[in-house]
Order: structure tokens, then C-alpha cells, then sequence
């Protein structure tokens, strides 16, 4: 199975897990189960309990948080809504940009599924998280392409310093190398020679790191 759909699947979870919150008594209770959601997620947090899938962990809190919320408080009616659209973007940031679309279908089919003798405009908002998904896609995908474009940058710069570095530790080597055998004109300027090469390389430093710096800001 890939990353994808397990993913997927475990979202699809907390979104059955949401919708049979209301038809149980634990549906009095969903300030207190919200709480203590938070907290779990605060001390895992904390003492990093889910260091390697903090991503899928958070994925899975929001989740429960602002759906249990959603379905409590009236679900399509309720005026809580509006987080539904706040968490395709949470779950496009913090998992795959394929996520919001899944879970967008999972959604509009159950709120479908429990809607009963409603008017058009009562549907609206099941039909905004489809309006709202593409943006979140590409929100997604934006943030996937930066993080590969800031590896690829720290990979290139690490390769660059290491270049540097063994160019740096040749050239001071073949100086002490010509310093204790110095005889006279050509050792000399053998050394002025080595100096300039470590003088360009000073500066071809000074330059990766003014770049650096620049894609930073």
C-alpha cells in the first residue's frame, strides 16, 4: 500500500468516527472529548511520542477536533462549518496534496447521506468544500515543490562547502609541503600562486553565502 492511501484510509476513520459521535451519548460530551484531544496532542508534543509521524498524528487530531465539533453542533447547519474548509488546507499542508480530495469526497457523500428534507441553499456548504479543495491542491503542491526545492538548494551548498573544504586543506598542505623545502624564487611563487587559489575560494564562500542568505529572505 502506498503512503497515499494509507493515509487516506485512517482519515476515512476519524471521519466514521465522527459522524457516529452524534448518534451515541458521547455527543454531550464533545467539549470535554476536544479537550482531551488537545491535551493528548500536547503531551505527545511535548515528550515526542510520535517524533517519526507527527504529520499523520496532527492530521488525525485536527481531524477529530473540528469535524466531532462540526457534527455536534448541527452539521451542515452548524456555525461551526466554516473549520471544515481551514482543515482541507491544514491536511494539504501536513500530508500529500491528494489528501483534500479524498477527504473532501468522504465528506460531501456523508453529509449527503444524512441530510434530510433540505433546500438547496441549506447544500451550499457541501458544495463550497468542492470549491474549496482545488485551492487547497495547489496550496499543497506549492508547499511540497518548496521543500523539495530547499533540499535540493541545502544539498548543492553542502557538496559546494565539501568541494571547498578538500580544495582548501590541498593547497594549505602543498604551502607547508614548499615552506619546509623552501630554496628560493620558485618556491615562492608557488606559494603566491596557492595564496591566490585560496583567496578565490574565500571569495567563491563569501558569494554561496550571500546567496544563501538572499533565497532565505
Amino acid at each position: 500500500m502506498t503512503v497515499e492511501l494509507i493515509h487516506s484510509f485512517i482519515l476515512i476513520v476519524c471521519i466514521v468516527v465522527s459522524f457516529v459521535l452524534p448518534q451515541t451519548t458521547l455527543a454531550e460530551y464533545n467539549i470535554e472529548l476536544a479537550a482531551l484531544l488537545l491535551v493528548i496532542y500536547f503531551i505527545a508534543r511535548r515528550f515526542s511520542f510520535f517524533s517519526r509521524r507527527t504529520r499523520l498524528f496532527e492530521s488525525v487530531i485536527f481531524t477529530l477536533i473540528v469535524l466531532g465539533t462540526v457534527t455536534t453542533t448541527g452539521g451542515l447547519q452548524s456555525p461551526f462549518f466554516f473549520l471544515v474548509d481551514f482543515l482541507l488546507f491544514a491536511l494539504a499542508l501536513l500530508l500529500e496534496p491528494i489528501i483534500p480530495i479524498i477527504v473532501t469526497l468522504v465528506l460531501m457523500l456523508f453529509f449527503l447521506v444524512g441530510a434530510e428534507q433540505t433546500t438547496f441553499s441549506q447544500l451550499l456548504p457541501i458544495f463550497s468544500l468542492a470549491l474549496m479543495t482545488p485551492f487547497a491542491m495547489i496550496l499543497g503542491n506549492e508547499y511540497e515543490e518548496t521543500k523539495q526545492l530547499k533540499k535540493t538548494i541545502s544539498s548543492q551548498t553542502e557538496n559546494t562547502f565539501l568541494f571547498m573544504s578538500l580544495m582548501l586543506k590541498n593547497h594549505l598542505k602543498e604551502m607547508m609541503g614548499l615552506i619546509e623545502n623552501f630554496r628560493g624564487e620558485h618556491e615562492l611563487n608557488s606559494l603566491k600562486r596557492h595564496i591566490t587559489n585560496i583567496e578565490h575560494l574565500i571569495d567563491m564562500f563569501e558569494k554561496q553565502e550571500q546567496g544563501g542568505e538572499m533565497e532565505q529572505k
